[in-house]
Formats: C-alpha cells, sequence, structure tokens
C-alpha cells in the first residue's frame, strides 16, 4: 500500500528537498503541498493523507496551532512536526496538540522514512536529540519536585506537638484540596483509615469540620498553601 504525505511548510526550497527523498522511497507519495497551517485542514479534507508533515514556524497559524485544529476534526489524522527547535518546551506543546512525531530539520533521510513508517503505523516518533531532551527535563523536574516534598516533610514538624507526623500528612492533602479518596491514594492507604486520621485531627484541633482545620492550619503556618 502507498503511504500518502501531506507536506505544510513554508519555505519552498526546504519542502522541495524533502519531497525529492520521499519520492525515492518506494510506497511513498506526496499527494499535496501547502506553505501555511492554514492550508493544512482543506488539504487533509480533501486527499486524506496518511501522514502529515507539518512546519513548527509558519505564518498565521503555526504548526502545533494547525494541527490541533486538524486532530481536532480528524482525530485519526497522523502529523509529524518539523522544527529547527530541541527545546522540549516545543515538543511539548507539539505534542500536547496531538502530533505522533517530532523531528529536527537537521535529520537524516533516513529518520524522515522510519519517522513516516511509525506514524503511519500507529506509533510515535521522536528525533533522538529531543528524546534525550525531555528525558534530562524529566530528571530535573522530579528532583525539583524530590526537594519540594524534604521542604514540606520539615513542615510537618510543626504541629508535632499536637498531631503525629501522619496527621502532619493528611492535614497537608486536606489544606491541597485532596478528597479522603485523594488522600487515600497518595498516602497508600484505606479511606477508612483516612476517616479515623481526620476524626483524630478535628478532634486534637478541636473544630468541628475539615475546613475549619484546614483554615486554622494555615493561621498556624502548619500547612503549605500551593
Amino acid at each position: 500500500m502507498t503511504t500518502q504525505i501531506v507536506l505544510i511548510d513554508d519555505h519552498k526550497l526546504f519542502r522541495e528537498g524533502v519531497k525529492r527523498i520521499l519520492e525515492f522511497e518506494q510506497g511513498f507519495e506526496v499527494v499535496a503541498e501547502g506553505d501555511d497551517g492554514s492550508s493544512a485542514l482543506g488539504l487533509v479534507e480533501e486527499f486524506n493523507p496518511d501522514v502529515v508533515l507539518m512546519d513548527i514556524n509558519m505564518p498565521h497559524i503555526n504548526g502545533v496551532e494547525a494541527t490541533a485544529e486538524l486532530i481536532k476534526h480528524h482525530p485519526n489524522v497522523n502529523v509529524i512536526i518539523l522544527s529547527i527547535h530541541d527545546d522540549e518546551n516545543y515538543v511539548t506543546h507539539a505534542l500536547k496538540s496531538g502530533a505522533q512525531g517530532y523531528l529536527l530539520k537537521e535529520m537524516d533521510s533516513n529518520s524522515l522514512i522510519e519517522a513516516i513508517k511509525v506514524v503511519s503505523d500507529g506509533g510515535s516518533y521522536l528525533h533522538p536529540k529531543v528524546t534525550h531532551n525531555l528525558v534530562q527535563e524529566y530528571r530535573r523536574l522530579s528532583e525539583e519536585n524530590s526537594n519540594k516534598l524534604s521542604e514540606r516533610m520539615v513542615d510537618y514538624r510543626k504541629p508535632l506537638h499536637l498531631l503525629t507526623r501522619r496527621e502532619c500528612e493528611v492535614l497537608q492533602l486536606l489544606a491541597d484540596g485532596k478528597s479522603n479518596r485523594g488522600v487515600a491514594e497518595t498516602l497508600f492507604i484505606s479511606e477508612k483509615t483516612v476517616k479515623n486520621h481526620v476524626s483524630n485531627i478535628l478532634q486534637k484541633m478541636s473544630v468541628n469540620d475539615r475546613t475549619q482545620a484546614v483554615v486554622s492550619a494555615i493561621r498556624n503556618g502548619w500547612v503549605e498553601v500551593l
């Protein structure tokens, strides 16, 4: 079967280069071209391609916005973003818009061909450099969240004259807006145990309900308000 491709890029020279590469690959056919994101929807509706190669930086409507619009009207369309940006913010926005692939324009022809094959089969494909950057950003965020958690654990000491450490954890999660189920899932305990902790907290703090408990905890600086 022939994989039909729509190519959207405002740089004609780049577009012609990509088209030439794809025409040499057996089973690939570029059925339409466009030079702006606004043309993408009409071309997809007309040609119903298997894959759309979409430049990320274009006038009027950029590739991310055009992809989101395509997915809205054609949820089964497979979009690969072409970009000069390896920043994780660009990648994240592209993937959130519904793109199945993200390639840097520094790619070689083999990467382009492999990406189209993978995405047309329903898979996802990221340029190796992009994958590396995403992993590094994930590690950074994980470390940052771990440090924040450590800081919040220090805060749990504040009302320990009144509550147990576990009750302090529950109180903080109540301040975060968690339901009993949410607290249970976060702390890996049963909802019944959560209810017991909440009951003990209310009794020890001499309040009638969890709202009063949270308000009092905030006033006393016992919880962190995010």
